[in-house]
C-alpha cells in the first residue's frame, strides 16, 4: 500500500524543519562511539571502580573488556502498582546476559511518582518535571561510561519519556525497553466512573467510593485504563523500541519472564560486539516519530503525550509541532474503544489482537512508515506478532488473526470507529490548545457560553460544591501552565464536569494545565499556550465575557470586540503557594527554564549545530573533561 499523501508530506516537513538540529545530533551520536566497548576509554583506576563489587567470572568478562556490559536502568519501587514487579528483573536480565556471554550492571534508578496518588494533590506540581528528573537521573546512571548496550525498566506517565530522552542523549548506546505489564483487570471502568460521580454529588460515601478504586486498583502492574502509562507502551510498540507483544503481558507469569529474558538477548545482540549494532539514535527518527504519532490517533491515546512526543522528539534533534498532530488526526481513523473512550481495557484490547494488530492495519491502509529501524533489525513489519510461551520456556512468535478478536474493542482500518483520530488542534484570540474529543458526542464538540475564571482547581470545587455552577458555562482554569505551577492535571474536575453535562449544562473547559489520557466526555481546550505567565491571553478573560470552544472548525475564541480586547490588562495571581511545601521549591528551576507546551514544556535544548562535541580520541589519559558549553553533550576523553 502506497503511503498515505498527508503522512508523507507531514513526515517530509518535520525532515526539512529539523534538518539542522537532526544533523548536530547524528554527529554527537558518532562522536561518542569508541572502538571495542565503551569501558574501553577509561583508565584502569576507572575501571577498577566500576567492576570492584562484581562476582568473580562478571569481573573477568569486564576486565578482558571483549564482552558487552548492558546497563539496566529502573524505575522500581514497591509503592506504585506498575513499578513493583520491576524488583525481580534484574535478576532475570543478569542470568540471561550472562547465557549469551555478556554482563550485565544495575547502573541507577530513576524516580517513579504516580499520577494518581498525587491527583488533585501538592504533589501532581512535581509530575510534568519529573520527565525531565528521571531524564537526567537517566544520563547519570549512564555517565560512567561502563555500557554497550542499555535495557530501560519503565512504564508509567512520565517515566517511558524521560528514560527515552535520557536514552536519546546517549544515542550511540542501543536499548531495548522492558514493560512490566497491567494488573488484571478489576471492576469495570464503567462502574468505578459512575461510584466517582456518585460521590462528587455527595451521594456515596468515602468508604464506598474507597472500596470501589480498590477494586479497580488492586494488584500488581499498570492500571488497566488507556492512560499515559499505557499509550507509552503503544507507543513504545510502534517505535519498535520493545519486543513485539511486550506491552500488555500481565506480570508474575512465566511468558513475562520469557520476554524480559528474550529482551535482554535482544541487547547484546545489537550492541557493537553482538554483531547487529543499532543504536537507539538511528531507531528515532523523523519516521518513527511520526509513527508514533499516528498509533497516538489510532488508538485514542493520551493528549499528554502532546508535550510528551515533542520533547523527545527534541532529544533526538527533531522537530515536531500541534500542526503535525492535527494534520494526521484528520487522517488517522480511531481503531480501539478503550477506557475512557470506551469500556473496555488494555487486557481486553490485548485480548482482541493488541498493538500488533493496530500495527499491521496501519502498515496495510498506508498510515505508516514501514522503512524504520526498530530493536530487530530494519522494517517495522517485524513487530506485527503476538508472543506466546514456547514448549522450552522461551518465546515464540506466531503471525496474529486476520481479524479482530472482538470488534466492540479493536476495529480493522477498513471498518473504523471514525475516521478521524480525535485529537484536534484549536487556536484563536485564546492561544493555540489540544482537545481530545474521541469520547465527547458530537452535540458537545462546540460550546458557547460565559466564561467563569478560576486560578485553582481548588476554587472551581468550592465553586460547585457550593452549588454555584448549575448554569452554561465555559471554566477558564488558569495559571496552571509550567512556568506557573509545573502544570499539573486537572482529571479531579472530570466528574463535577461531567454531573453538570448530565444536568443538562452546557460546559467546557479551558485551561493551560493538563487533562491527561483520562479525560472523557466532557469538552476541554487544555495545554493552552503561550500560558500567561508567557504572556498568554488567559488572563484577558474576564467573568461574563462569551467564549466558544468549538472542536468542527478549531477555533477557541473570546468573543470580545477587539478593541476592547486590546485595552485589557493581564489578570494576576498570587501563586507563591505552589511554589513552596511539598518539595516545589527545589523545582524553581524547572519552571524557570520550561519552554512552552507546544515545545515539550522542555528544560533542555535542541542539540545545535554551532556547538561541535568533541571526540573520543587516543592519547588522553587524565580523565579530564573536554571543554564545551552547557548545551554540548559531554563525554570521558580518557584512554
Amino acid at each position: 500500500m502506497a503511503l498515505h499523501p498527508v503522512v508523507e508530506q507531514v513526515t517530509n516537513r518535520i525532515i526539512q524543519r529539523s534538518r539542522a538540529s537532526r544533523a548536530a545530533y547524528l554527529a554527537h551520536l558518532e562522536a561518542a562511539r569508541v572502538k571495542g566497548v565503551q569501558r574501553g576509554a577509561l583508565s584502569c583506576t576507572n575501571l577498577a571502580h566500576g567492576f570492584a563489587a562484581f562476582p568473580a567470572n562478571d569481573k573477568l568478562k569486564l576486565r578482558e573488556q571483549k564482552k558487552p556490559s548492558v546497563a539496566i536502568v529502573s524505575s522500581y519501587n514497591d509503592m506504585l502498582s506498575a513499578h513493583q514487579p520491576f524488583e525481580y528483573f534484574p535478576r532475570v536480565i543478569k542470568e540471561a546476559v550472562r547465557d549469551v556471554g555478556a554482563v550485565a550492571q544495575f547502573a541507577g534508578g530513576v524516580p517513579a511518582m504516580c499520577d494518581g496518588v498525587t491527583q488533585g494533590q501538592p504533589g501532581m506540581e512535581l509530575s510534568l518535571f519529573s520527565r525531565d528528573t528521571i531524564a537526567m537521573s537517566t544520563a547519570v546512571a549512564l555517565s560512567h561510561n561502563m555500557f554497550d548496550a542499555a535495557l530501560y525498566l519503565g512504564i508509567c506517565d512520565k517515566i517511558v519519556p524521560g528514560l527515552l530522552i535520557g536514552a536519546l542523549h546517549f544515542g550511540h548506546i542501543p536499548a531495548v525497553f522492558v514493560p512490566g505489564g497491567p494488573m488484571t483487570s478489576g471492576i469495570s471502568n464503567k462502574e468505578k466512573a459512575a461510584i466517582r460521580q456518585r460521590y462528587a454529588k455527595g451521594e456515596a460515601t468515602r468508604e464506598e467510593l474507597l472500596e470501589g478504586e480498590s477494586k479497580s486498583y488492586h494488584g500488581a502492574g499498570t492500571c488497566t485504563f488507556y492512560g499515559t502509562a499505557n499509550s507509552n507502551q503503544m507507543l513504545m510498540e510502534m517505535m519498535g523500541l520493545h519486543l513485539p507483544g511486550a506491552a500488555f503481558i500481565t506480570p508474575g507469569t512465566p511468558l513475562r519472564d520469557a520476554l524480559t529474558a528474550a529482551a535482554s538477548h535482544q541487547a547484546v545482540s545489537i550492541s557493537q560486539q553482538g554483531g547487529n549494532y543499532m543504536p537507539v539514535g538511528h531507531i528515532v527518527d523523523e519516521k518513527s516519530i511520526v509513527n508514533a504519532i499516528v498509533a497516538l490517533h489510532a488508538t485514542g491515546g493520551s493528549t499528554n503525550h502532546t508535550l510528551h512526543l515533542v520533547a523527545i522528539a527534541r532529544a533526538a534533534g527533531i522537530v515536531i509541532d500541534w500542526n503535525d498532530f492535527d494534520a494526521l488526526s484528520k487522517v488517522v481513523p480511531s481503531l480501539t474503544r478503550i477506557y475512557p473512550n470506551g469500556d473496555a481495557d488494555v487486557n481486553h484490547f490485548q485480548a482482541a489482537g493488541g498493538p500488533g494488530f493496530v500495527i499491521r492495519e496501519l502498515l496495510d491502509a498506508g498510515l505508516a512508515h514501514e522503512d524504520v529501524n526498530t530493536i530487530l533489525g530494519h522494517g517495522l513489519r517485524n513487530h506485527c506478532k503476538e508472543p506466546f510461551l514456547g514448549e522450552d520456556g522461551k518465546v515464540v512468535w506466531r503471525d496474529l488473526p486476520a481479524q479482530s478478536g472482538d470488534e466492540t474493542v479493536l476495529r480493522p482500518a477498513s471498518n473504523p470507529f471514525s475516521d478521524n483520530g480525535g485529537m484536534v488542534l484549536v487556536q484563536g484570540n485564546l492561544g493555540r490548545a489540544i482537545m481530545k474529543i474521541s469520547a465527547v458526542k458530537k452535540e458537545h464538540h462546540v460550546v458557547e457560553a460565559p466564561a467563569l475564571t478560576f486560578n485553582s482547581q481548588e476554587d472551581f470545587m468550592h465553586a460547585y460544591k457550593a452549588g454555584h455552577l448549575n448554569r452554561d458555562f465555559v471554566a477558564v482554569i488558569r495559571f496552571q501552565g509550567p512556568r506557573a505551577n509545573g502544570m499539573p492535571e486537572l482529571h479531579a474536575l472530570t466528574p463535577a464536569l461531567a454531573n453538570l453535562q448530565d444536568a443538562g449544562h452546557h460546559v467546557a473547559m479551558v485551561t493551560d494545565g493538563r487533562m491527561s489520557g483520562a479525560s472523557g466526555k466532557v469538552p476541554a481546550a487544555i495545554h493552552v499556550s503561550p500560558e500567561i505567565l508567557a504572556g498568554g491571553p488567559l488572563g484577558l478573560v474576564r467573568d461574563g465575557d462569551i467564549l466558544r470552544v468549538d472542536a468542527t472548525n478549531g477555533t477557541l475564541q473570546a468573543l470580545v470586540p477587539e478593541e476592547v480586547w486590546a485595552q485589557r490588562k493581564q489578570a494576576s495571581a498570587d501563586i507563591s503557594s505552589s511554589h513552596i511545601g511539598m518539595g516545589r521549591e527545589l523545582f524553581a528551576m524547572f519552571r524557570h527554564a520550561s519552554s512552552a507546551a507546544e515545545e515539550g514544556a522542555a528544560t533542555f535544548p535542541l542539540p545545535s549545530p554551532k556547538h561541535t562535541t568533541q571526540p573520543l580520541h587516543e592519547g588522553a589519559d587524565s580523565g579530564e573533561i573536554m571543554p564545551g558549553s552547557d548545551e554540548d553533550f559531554l563525554f570521558r576523553t580518557n584512554k
